[in-house]
Formats: structure tokens, C-alpha cells, sequence
């Protein structure tokens, strides 16, 4: 008889366990989303400014540094795109993670969930056969 609590209790614990993981890894997306789009008002700012000046003023931490203007956007662009493959792959196993829960939830995994998007050669392809 003391089996089956000791069993309800480790089930309820992984479950718990694999909810808060793909909390986190929502949060973990948020939070460098909301960096993605920080660093995607700089580049504008960048773009937009009409001073003469050939270095700007960036901040690092808790200083700033003036930055030559093209060394910087290089830096943002290159951080963007880190940005974009760790927010991309985060994604990615996220949804290995959901469809985790859901069968130790006793759920079906969600269909349409693992879709990808079409390539542009792919869309092109299909445009191309839609046009004869």
C-alpha cells in the first residue's frame, strides 16, 4: 500500500519538473527577445543619426565607451544573429519539451506542432507550378 503514494508522489514530481523547464526555456525566449529588439532599436538609432561624428557612444555594463560607428553596427549585427540562432534553437527544443509533458500527462502530442516553414526555393517551386 505504501507503494502507490511513493509512486503518485515521484509522477506528480516529474511532471512538475518537466512544466517548469519549458517555463523556463518561455522565459529564457522573452528575455532575449527583448534583447533581439533592444539591439534592433540600436541599429536604427545608428542608421537614423544624423551626426558627422565617426564614433558613437556605446554602453558597456555600467560605462560607456565611445565606438567607431561601423565597428559598432558590425558588433550588433553579429550579436543579432547569435541572438537569432540561440532564440531559434531554443524554440526547436521547446517543442520537444512540450510534447514531453503532454505524454507524461497521459496527452496526445499536438499535431501541426513540428510543422517548418517552406524554404523560398520550396515556395518558389510551388509558385512556379501554380502559374502553368
Amino acid at each position: 500500500m505504501d507503494a502507490v503514494p511513493v509512486r503518485v508522489l515521484e509522477y506528480l514530481t516529474e511532471v512538475e519538473e518537466a512544466a517548469e523547464d519549458v517555463l523556463t526555456t518561455k522565459q529564457q525566449i522573452v528575455d532575449l527577445d527583448t534583447k533581439r529588439n533592444g539591439n534592433r532599436e540600436a541599429l536604427n538609432a545608428l542608421k537614423n543619426e544624423m551626426s558627422d561624428s565617426e564614433k558613437v557612444k556605446v554602453c558597456f555594463g555600467n560605462m560607456f565607451i565611445k565606438f567607431p560607428k561601423a565597428k559598432t553596427r558590425e558588433m550588433i549585427q553579429k550579436d543579432q544573429e547569435q541572438l537569432d540562432k540561440e532564440i531559434n534553437d531554443l524554440r526547436t527544443a521547446l517543442k520537444a519539451k512540450v510534447n514531453r509533458l503532454n505524454v507524461m500527462q497521459g496527452k496526445l502530442e499536438l499535431r501541426g506542432y513540428n510543422l517548418s516553414p517552406l524554404s523560398t526555393d520550396e515556395v518558389r517551386a510551388i509558385n512556379s507550378l501554380l502559374k502553368r
